[in-house]
């Protein structure tokens, strides 16, 4: 029983990270603010695991994202903590997601540049079918018992505490580098592939990598795979904060 049980705490972690890492490089970095291109295999790569682990809309997610960015922590940010109260987006966010992402008028304004694949009308477009492939998937692997234990332990840490604590406690808590309302926190970055650096993405929105070198203790557990893929010639990277530092005319 011990043992079954360290598996699946060992599960969870494995689905956290796999969610995290697909939604910052790839919906994040890539889809919505074309910080990074990604090669087609590898961006569908993403999609699949996103699709299985959270059931999340590409377009939906970069809208409501999108919208953010335009009225940070101003009237019309869909999610701030400084507007709607620090509770209410820290344990609620995803009711505040879905409301935006429910308004079509939201997706027709901020993702005019994104088209639906075949993919993504036919499959991926299902946000049910994902997490029960990934359940029953996962069933065969360590039981169905602890399948749907480690999918709820799962869910729950990723909408509750990690999505949540980026829109909720990055914007109220935490120091910052630059001069905007978001905030870094170091802890939440190394267990949210980097997202925790929110004040340095808020700064630079285009930059690939979001710790900065000036600050060693900042790290951004994304930006080594982002470094492979792209060594791989499977990802091509804009500015880093740095870079766009140094030509501020052309960032």
């Amino acid at each position: 029983m011990l043992t079954s049980l360290l598996i699946c705490f060992a599960v969870t972690l494995v689905l956290l990270q796999v969610a995290v890492f697909s939604t910052t490089i790839f919906l994040h970095r890539a889809a919505t603010h074309r910080a990074l291109v990604l090669h087609p295999l590898v961006a569908w790569g993403f999609r699949v695991c996103l699709w299985i682990t959270t059931g999340i809309n590409t377009r939906e997610w970069v809208a409501v994202h999108r919208k953010h960015h335009a009225f940070t922590d101003e009237e019309g940010d869909p999610h701030s903590p400084l507007l709607k109260g620090f509770w209410s987006v820290q344990l609620g966010n995803v009711f505040h997601y879905v409301r935006e992402a429910r308004d079509p008028q939201v997706l027709d304004k901020y993702t005019r540049d994104l088209e639906e694949d075949w993919w993504e009308r036919h499959v991926f477009r299902s946000r049910i079918l994902g997490p029960i492939v990934g359940i029953i998937t996962l069933s065969a692997l360590i039981g169905v018992g602890w399948a749907v234990l480690a999918a709820t332990l799962h869910g729950f840490v990723y909408v509750f505490v990690l999505s949540s604590s980026i829109n909720g406690l990055c914007h109220t808590h935490g120091y910052k580098n630059f001069d905007n309302t978001a905030t870094n926190i170091r802890l939440l970055a190394l267990v949210t592939a980097g997202e925790g650096l929110h004040n340095n993405h808020h700064g630079f929105p285009r930059s690939p990598k979001f710790s900065v070198s000036r600050r060693w203790t900042e790290i951004d557990p994304a930006w080594p795979l982002i470094w492979v893929l792209t060594r791989c010639r499977l990802a091509k990277p804009y500015k880093t904060i740095e870079q766009a530092e140094l030509q501020p005319h052309e960032s």
